[in-house]
């Protein structure tokens, strides 16, 4: 199962290569793929029907979490992945001469619908609940692509839009529940779950798992469009028409039901099970089949009846016998056989013809004689006709519902839901003649339509369908054994005692004179009439008022909320950031403050201000208030900016008093990197802060940051005074040492027992450093920098506004010369920076410590799984490195500090860190599982080594890419701008907010 689903993605991933280079036949490659699954799913016959009844495949993700891959093939999956793989294979063939040559983005659409089957697979033979949850919101977003595929028509992304808000709504509602029932069980597999389902429902936690179980229902309702969620389906037939065929009538929409299905043998007697079911599937049943036959264009009439056959056969999956289930999957084989069929015909119809109304469709059938046959076979298939394999299940349905009518313990609803059956069946019969007398009739008083003949190859897919279609209508004794076993799922339920097979029943063509064979025959002449007093039944449909259209009502709900967001969003996105800080502030100690003064628990024991055995303390907290108060009294950026520094390396200080090394550390470099990232960034803000709140809203914002402050520190003494269990933290010494093979805890936490929350913090830094540098570039990513040898003699000079000939500008070519006297100058300063801007003594102290900081940064990187240090050290001491190489030479020293780019360095530290967890898992291990390796060298002698270094020195290269890219966002690439303003016509220079004053004094801060 691992390698079929391996294959679909990976050959979706190559598909638009594919498309490129053999065009539209590239179709057939892509079908190969669930045709050779389809061709190992029969091979797997065998194994499924003996033995346990089911294959397993199951790799342990993490245990501790019971995170894993696991998938089961049993009866019910096998009998699902025969439609999923095998209409898939044909509806790709199709794909290959349906589209033109000259259609575009085939590559993505043919991608798109090969990993919508892998993922449709995926969903039937998983069997985990989350697993199940990912595969189900995979088949949501593909659907959206796929019948949004026309972006340019508003009707495809309004419809496919449509799609994505109901299901999605749908999936939501059904992950809260599968959470909800997984919690219950204990288990998240769904075979164990079923085998405890009598008990899950019937003890203390029933009403909880009936809970459950309807958000779950809720899911597969809004996935196979059941009332009052059935508008979406009609309007998806905006996609392609393989994707009608394919999605909408064998695939997407038969995932629901096949919930339904899974869930039917251990939850069926729950609470609200059976009027969910039943009651929404014959309501669903009714309202497509009367929409139906309203319908002026055959793909809406298959839509509508594809709605009416969903609801219908929701009711018999549902229903909770052995002869509903053996009646429920024998319907979805027949279902998906013939409406795949007649979507496809309805696909040449349109191809060949240009037109899909049945007022303008005339004489087809004499033009195309071997459509209208195929066409035939699917329709009276649908309708129920003997021979086919729709009379073989539908006589079936109609047999376990005479039983369940019988019943006592159904009641009256039993015969209620019967006749509402056979009115649904009527409708059926009513709209399978009305389709086929609108494709392939000639009408009287209508044009011949015009119609191109098809290609064999066009018209294989549907034949196909058509002829499995009778074959299974008359020989239904293979089809009987594939359900067998699960019908026999509900033996244990059933009222009356016998063997599975007995209760079950079977299929055949024939049963003999039975009451179900009665109500075909009533079903056949109610449709027939109908039929042919179908002008009579149009105008009675007629009178039926217009707002009674759940599309209407979804529009209108959908504009009340667009004008309550917009109502909402006017009042609070109001632009000012005193406004959001002030509601965010507020929202932050209100709600904490109430919770502690509703739980009413006292403090705890032992506060005190300052550790007795560190006087300190009282030093450096006495600096950080200081350094905070003079933060918000300071009336210009960097000095505002400079005293936050102060408070943040008086907390660095803290942490080194408290014994914590290594937070004090990365304390101390983070700040200095924030600090310089600041002051490069207020080169472009005007010196003063201005425009600062005063009067009345002074006093709140004092209020509120006091209030904010107080009620955190009482939470946290609260927190800490209400701890009940033992601290997780006291194992890390054990677990850092053992299993880590580090003493640095903190270092081993981060890249060994947390790696996880690592990798995300990584992943984020990632992101962060692409955010401000999309927010700042213009033409690149700042590496278009050209280096110092490309600089031409006098550059310089010009680039700020110097004259080559004037007295500075001789200046400058001294500095040039000087520059150039050595043959290769470590620091082009010389040659890249103005006079005025130079330091000699930053320029030398940069000389003499840069490469020692590299080198402590590498240490630091090695060194920290046993002491203080580790990537994130390294990679900022790293990066202070690079900080002031671009200080001491400004943007062309930076280049040539960094030759390689930013956004490169954070792909492969985030691709070392990756494949530092993936590996174990290649090898048989876990992710992020850590090997030590101890050997013996010549000279170095015992040498320890952890594998989690690695993910470590993934660590440190990001770190390092996103110091450059801050240095290139808020540092070079800001002095290009100032040095392209230096030199534009005063006339084409735009107003800025800095005067030359505060320009030269930001930049004289920025290089302090």
């Amino acid at each position: 199962m691992i390698p079929v689903l391996a294959v679909h993605f990976t050959v979706a991933v190559l598909a638009p290569f594919l498309f490129r280079t053999w065009g539209r036949n590239a179709f057939y490659a892509l079908a190969a793929v669930p045709a050779a699954s389809f061709a190992w799913l029969l091979f797997q016959h065998a194994p499924v029907y003996s033995g346990s009844g089911a294959v397993a495949e199951v790799i342990h993700w993490v245990p501790g979490l019971r995170l894993e891959f696991a998938f089961r093939l049993d009866a019910l999956a096998w009998v699902m992945s025969l439609l999923v793989l095998g209409v898939g294979s044909l509806v790709l063939i199709y794909c290959a001469r349906y589209f033109k040559r000259t259609d575009q983005d085939l590559g993505g659409f043919g991608a798109q619908l090969l990993a919508f089957a892998g993922a449709m697979f995926g969903l039937v033979v998983a069997d985990d609940l989350l697993l199940l949850f990912i595969f189900w919101e995979l088949t949501t977003i593909l659907s959206y692509l796929l019948i949004g595929f026309a972006r340019t028509r508003l009707a495809a992304r309004r419809s496919a839009l449509q799609a994505l808000m109901v299901t999605t709504a749908g999936g939501l509602a059904m992950l809260v529940g599968l959470i909800m029932l997984g919690h219950t069980a204990g288990t998240y597999r769904i075979s164990s779950i079923l085998e405890q389902a009598p008990a899950l429902a019937s003890g203390a936690s029933g009403a909880m798992v009936s809970a459950a179980v309807v958000l779950i229902l809720a899911g597969a309702i809004t996935k196979s469009a059941l009332v009052p969620f059935h508008f979406w389906l009609p309007g998806a037939m905006a996609a392609p028409t393989p994707v009608s065929a394919y999605l909408h009538a064998a695939a997407m929409v038969k995932a629901g039901i096949y919930l339904v299905a899974r869930l039917a043998p251990g939850f069926s007697e729950t609470a609200y099970w059976q009027p969910v079911v039943l009651g929404l599937g014959l309501a669903t049943m009714l309202v497509g089949g009367y929409r139906a036959l309203r319908q002026t264009d055959i793909k809406l009439i298959l839509a509508y009846g594809t709605v009416s056959q969903l609801g219908f056969l929701t009711m018999v999956v549902g229903l909770g016998t052995p002869d509903a289930a053996l009646a429920g999957l024998a319907m979805l084989l027949a279902h998906g056989l013939f409406k795949a069929t007649l979507f496809l015909v309805v696909g040449i119809i349109d191809h060949q013809s240009g037109t899909r109304d049945v007022r303008k469709l005339s004489g087809v059938f004499s033009s195309a004689r071997a459509l209208g046959i195929v066409a035939g076979v699917g329709a009276a298939s649908m309708a129920g006709v003997p021979l086919l394999a729709g009379f073989v299940a539908k006589e079936s349905v109609l047999e376990a519902f005479v039983h369940h009518a019988a019943d006592p313990a159904a009641g009256p609803w039993g015969m209620v839901i019967l006749a509402g059956l056979v009115l649904g069946s009527v409708l059926t019969f009513a709209y399978s003649a009305r389709f086929m007398w609108g494709a392939f009739a000639t009408k009287p008083g209508v044009e011949q339509t015009p119609f191109k003949a098809i290609k064999p190859s066009f018209l294989a897919a549907p034949a196909i369908l058509s002829l499995l279609t009778v074959a299974y209508g008359i020989w239904p004794v293979a089809v009987d054994a594939w359900i067998q076993p699960y019908a026999a799922l509900f033996a244990s339920t059933a009222s009356d005692a016998g063997t599975p097979g007995e209760q079950a029943g079977h299929l055949a063509l024939w049963h003999g004179f039975t009451p179900a064979l009665g109500l075909t025959a009533l079903t056949f002449a109610l449709g027939a009439a109908m039929y042919f007093a179908r002008n009579g039944v149009a105008r009675l449909q007629a009178l039926v008022p217009d707002w009674l259209d759940a599309d209407r009502a979804y529009q209108l709900t959908i504009g009340a909320l667009d004008d309550v967001a917009v109502w909402v969003t006017g009042r609070t996105q109001r632009g000012s950031l005193y406004y959001y800080l002030a509601v965010i502030l507020s929202v932050a100690f209100v709600l904490p403050l109430a919770a502690m003064l509703a739980a009413g628990q006292p403090l705890p024991e032992g506060i005190y201000l300052v550790d007795p055995g560190s006087p300190l303390q009282l030093v450096v907290g006495a600096g950080i208030v200081i350094g905070a108060l003079a933060a918000v009294k300071a009336n210009k950026r960097f000095l505002a900016v400079l005293m936050v520094a102060v408070s943040g390396y008086g907390i660095a200080l803290m942490f080194a008093l408290q014994g914590a090394p290594d937070l004090a550390l990365t304390q101390m470099l983070v700040e200095t990197i924030i600090l310089v990232a600041f002051v490069l960034a207020m080169r472009s803000l005007p010196p003063e802060l201005r425009d600062r709140t005063g009067g009345k809203y002074r006093v709140v914002r004092v209020i509120i940051g006091l209030a904010f402050g107080t009620t955190m520190v009482f939470a946290a003494i609260f927190a800490m005074g209400a701890r009940t269990a033992m601290p997780v933290s006291l194992e890390f010494p054990q677990l850092a040492y053992e299993g880590g093979g580090g003493l640095n805890i903190v270092n081993v936490t981060l890249v060994d027992i947390r790696a996880w929350d690592t990798f995300g913090e990584i992943t984020v830094l990632a992101l962060a450093a692409t955010g401000v540098a999309s927010l700042i570039f213009i033409r690149g990513r700042g590496d278009r920098i050209q280096t110092s040898v490309n600089i031409a003699e006098g550059t310089v000079g010009r680039l700020h506004g110097v004259d080559p000939g004037s007295r500075d500008g001789a200046a400058l070519a001294i500095s040039r010369r000087f520059a150039a006297s050595a043959r290769d100058a470590w620091l082009v300063a010389g040659r890249t920076l103005a006079p005025e801007r130079r330091s000699i003594i930053f320029e030398v102290v940069t000389r003499l410590i840069f490469h020692s900081l590299l080198i402590f940064s590498l240490y630091l990187l090695l060194a920290g799984h046993n002491l203080p240090g580790g990537g994130f050290a390294g990679g900022l001491t790293a990066g202070l490195a690079l900080t002031i190489r671009y200080l001491a030479g400004g943007r062309f020293e930076l280049r040539e500090a960094t030759p390689v780019s930013a956004g490169a360095l954070l792909g492969i530290g985030l691709a070392v860190a990756a494949a530092s967890g993936a590996v174990p898992l290649l090898l048989g291990g876990q992710v992020f599982q850590t090997a030590i390796i101890e050997i013996w060298l010549p000279v170095f002698g015992d040498i320890k080594f952890v594998t989690s270094t690695i993910f470590d020195i993934g660590v440190y290269i990001v770190v390092v890419g996103l110091v450059l890219d801050v240095l290139r966002s808020l540092g070079a690439e800001i002095d290009e701008h100032f040095e392209e303003r230096a030199t534009a016509p005063a006339e084409d220079q735009e107003p800025e907010g800095l005067s030359t004053e505060a320009t030269a004094e930001a930049t004289a801060g920025g290089k302090a």
